[in-house]
């Protein structure tokens, strides 16, 4: 049963315009997590399940705030929060109020944590320096950009509503809901599409858009999910509940005008102001319908959406150069160490390697990046094979090659393409050590806690402690990984042994 502000926004939806189908039902999670979209009857991939003027949507050029933010010479996200601002400012008497009394007064973006939140939650992880640094910059774009109005009489801003706290708290709203709509408009909230929740590769809605001011043919890519602009000329069509029977004449909108063998190229935004939702795949009845934010790791989930999920496949953790150097730096002197990693650069100048890299992936199933590998190898060769290598460095500058120059075979150089040095030659029992060491540099960043701990303060952790819950699981997901890398480097050294052993017997055979 659709609540009473669920009630509000849809008589403020067809108001605007806007078309949503139907076969599409709207409920209230409960403990605060926002709305799902289910589907009331099976869906068919193709499905035109709503329409969306772009008129009807929150953008700088819509907002009453517009002369404003166009005076400031606003743009972007700051732009945009202003508008936002302004049209909450109004009340009931915002074209936009009916769209409002749906969203949160804010999201619960580590963002929005106090510093001692974000120092006892999020220490040792990913978002913990990234999120302090963002919320000193936000702080300063409030005192440097939207302070000033305050005291500019034309333009008669309430501070009530322009606040340093209503800034951050627009902010997190345009971080987790807003789109790129096209050239014009830019960035802007899209009432209806922002509703659908993400779930990580498997996306049943799909939005996607041709730039107005553009003759490519390629989609845009936009920061929450892309947008379908929709040929606005689709006769509409009913269909039956193949399921239970209890829906009947449910509305869609056609199919999506721009299948694979068709070209939407010349449909622009400005030919064509209406935003299409599509569906990608089969939907069966009563089933949730999701979108997808894109392939994002815990840390960026948690980061622009205030959510993370178990088992997320894209989710990494990064090793700073500055704890390669903290490591190599407690086995060999600091001259030792700077001339390494000045070779190592060097490399990168003669197109070996990335030689502007300050930190390094490691995945999901915990493998380096072969740049950390790289690295390593050069910190670790034995001091004939560093001088070596740093001749043939020095004499081949302006060849372009691959780190396979340095791989040491029976005492000479081999040059292979990168594509096809393969990482076993790199891990030495010497830098599969080193990788070792690495991971538990960087898990004691976590503090005292064990990975148990965490794992058992997970396990009896409610939801509602949403702060805690995802930090909880951003903590875990990681140190999960670095496990993972342990067991790699093990393994590593195995192999490395084992194709050792087999190098001598070969060597013997030929004896």
């Amino acid at each position: 049963m659709a609540t009473r502000r669920l009630r509000a926004f849809k008589r403020w939806m067809k108001a605007q315009g806007i078309e949503c189908s139907d076969a599409l039902g709207f409920t209230d999670i409960p403990e605060g997590e926002g709305i799902a979209v289910r589907a009331l009857c099976d869906l068919k991939e193709g499905d035109v399940v709503a329409r969306i003027p772009k008129a009807s949507c929150l953008t700088i050029r819509t907002s009453g705030a517009c002369d404003v933010i166009e005076a400031a010479g606003f743009g972007g996200y700051l732009g945009l929060a202003v508008a936002l601002m302004y049209e909450r400012s109004l009340g009931k008497d915002s074209p936009w109020a009916g769209y409002l009394q749906l969203l949160p007064y804010q999201e619960c973006l580590p963002l929005l944590w106090t510093l001692d939140e974000m120092d006892s939650l999020l220490l040792g992880t990913e978002l913990h320096k990234t999120v302090k640094e963002d919320k000193a910059l936000i702080c300063e774009d409030w005192k440097d950009s939207i302070l000033p109005l305050l005291d500019s009489p034309p333009f008669s801003l309430s501070p009530d509503f322009f606040s340093i706290g209503q800034y951050f708290a627009a902010r997190s709203l345009i971080s987790s809901r807003s789109f790129e709509i096209d050239d014009y408009h830019g960035f802007g909230m899209v009432p209806l599409a922002d509703l659908f929740n993400h779930k990580t590769g498997a996306e049943d809605v799909h939005f996607t858009s041709v730039s107005s001011h553009s003759d490519s043919e390629s989609d845009a890519h936009f920061n929450k999910n892309d947008v379908y602009v929709g040929a606005g000329d689709n006769e509409l069509s009913t269909q039956k509940s193949s399921s239970d029977g209890e829906v009947s004449d449910i509305t869609l909108f056609g199919k999506n005008p721009c299948s694979s063998d068709s070209d939407c190229s010349s449909i622009s935004g400005a030919q064509n102001p209406v935003l299409e939702m599509i569906m990608v795949k089969d939907v069966e009845v009563r089933a949730e319908v999701f979108n997808t934010y894109g392939s994002l790791g815990n840390a960026a989930l948690l980061h622009r959406y205030a959510f993370t999920e178990p088992d997320n496949p894209f989710d990494i953790v990064n090793i700073d150069l500055e704890l390669v150097l903290q490591l190599t730096s407690s086995l060999f002197s600091g001259r030792y160490s700077r001339a390494r990693l000045s070779l190592w650069r060097r490399l990168g100048d003669c197109g070996y390697v990335n030689q502007n890299t300050e930190y390094f992936e490691i995945s999901y199933d915990g493998e380096p990046e072969i740049e950390l590998l790289e690295l390593l190898y050069i910190m670790l060769l034995p001091e004939d094979a560093y001088h070596k290598l740093d001749l043939t460095v020095s004499v081949a500058r302006n060849l372009n090659g691959s780190i396979g120059s340095i791989l040491l075979e029976e005492g000479k150089f081999t040059r292979e393409k990168a594509s096809d040095v393969s990482k076993d030659l790199l891990l030495t029992k010497d830098v599969c050590n080193a990788l070792c060491s690495l991971a538990d540099m960087r898990e004691s960043l976590y503090g005292s806690n064990s990975i148990e701990d965490d794992i058992q303060a997970l396990d009896s952790c409610c939801k509602k402690e949403r702060k805690l819950y995802h930090s909880l699981m951003l903590r875990v997901s990681e140190r999960m990984i670095l496990g993972r890398l342990r067991t790699y480097a093990a393994v590593g050294a195995q192999t490395f042994r084992a194709s050792k052993r087999s190098s001598v017997r070969k060597r013997l055979k030929k004896t």
